[in-house]
């Protein structure tokens, strides 16, 4: 490409065109210098952090509790060992327990038994847990640890006058002042029944009833009219007060209607439940009895039956509950949690 040539006119034409740029540049105003901003100086004073709300503790048990029953002590068989097992499980809890609830059934059988096969019983028992064994022990009376009201009439015709016959044996081992008793202890009230009684149906096979007697359930009135209305309840039984696991125990459904023994829960459950009816501080009913383990909950009361020592009488598993008790937390609000430990 040919490359074009400036004339002298054009050079003079450019040259007049910068000279004018530069005099307009020349008369403009000149601009202000800019404004520096300075940051004060750091202070030691510190950022105060965000306000921490901090979380509430959870609430602590006032009581920790073992719930023991069914231990089914005979001479001879693994129970004592086991038994001792269980018991030595008991004592290395962590933190420390504070009482021990025995719910009954200590002995493999007294009710079938002579005085001396009975005494033998309870002397493997208490060669386990004796009236020196380290941890407090409120006991309970279970239907195996009366002697002799099994037994044919002719032997208890034998026996009937005897001060230990029926439930004196068990109270006089035990060193019970009364079949039944109530305790207080860190705000919580305690109330031990006696759950076990002559059969009423001639024809039952088994030779007691789960229920009480009328001197029983007035003291029983008169101790829940009589506590405050703000202190939490517990109630112990070795028959369940009221429970379901007892209708799947056998062929209880096979005539077409579901038929549970009144030896296996208390008779005169629906009198006792209207009676706590009137008083809903009684949060708490503890038993044995059935070797199962079941948490029901009914107008506000919870009815925990708690397994056994034994489990299927020192052959295993029963209804697939391993040998085991029952460690229980209770608050100072009535409220309570169990665990099921399998030693």
């Amino acid at each position: 490409m040919k490359s074009k040539t400036i004339s002298r006119r054009d050079f003079l034409q450019l040259a007049a065109l910068g000279a004018g740029a530069s005099a307009l540049y020349a008369c403009a105003p000149t601009p202000a210098p800019a404004t520096v901003v300075t940051q004060p100086p750091p202070t030691d004073t510190p950022v105060p952090e965000p306000t921490q709300i901090p979380t509430p503790a959870a609430p602590q048990p006032v009581l920790r509790i073992a719930h023991i029953s069914d231990m089914h002590i005979e001479p001879s068989g693994p129970g004592r060992e086991k038994f001792s097992r269980a018991m030595r499980s008991i004592q290395n809890l962590s933190p420390a327990i504070d009482f021990i609830i025995n719910a009954g059934d200590c002995v493999m059988d007294s009710l079938f038994s002579s005085p001396q096969r009975a005494n033998e019983q309870w002397d493997t028992f208490q060669s386990v847990l004796g009236p020196d064994f380290p941890i407090k022990v409120h006991h309970a009376i279970g239907n195996h640890d009366v002697w002799g009201w099994g037994l044919i009439q002719k032997e208890q015709d034998l026996y009937k006058d005897d001060p230990l016959f029926g439930k004196g044996l068990i109270m006089q081992r035990l060193g019970m002042d009364n079949r039944y008793y109530s305790f207080n202890q860190s705000g919580w009230h305690f109330i031990v029944l006696d759950s076990v009684h002559p059969r009423e149906v001639t024809e039952s096979e088994h030779p007691y009833t789960g229920k009480l007697d009328e001197e029983q359930y007035t003291w029983l009135e008169k101790e829940l009219e009589t506590t405050a209305a703000a202190t939490p309840v517990c109630i112990v039984s070795h028959i369940p007060i009221l429970g379901t696991c007892g209708l799947l125990d056998g062929n209880n459904e096979s005539s077409g209607n579901w038929n549970m023994p009144g030896a296996w829960m208390h008779i005169d459950a629906r009198r006792l439940f209207s009676l706590f009816w009137k008083h809903p501080n009684v949060k708490l009913c503890l038993s044995g009895h059935t070797h199962q383990v079941e948490d029901l909950r009914y107008h506000g009361v919870k009815y925990l039956t708690n397994g056994a020592i034994s489990g299927n009488w020192w052959q295993g598993p029963y209804f697939d509950f391993p040998p085991g008790y029952v460690l229980l937390s209770l608050y100072a609000d009535g409220t309570s949690e169990s665990e099921y430990i399998a030693y």
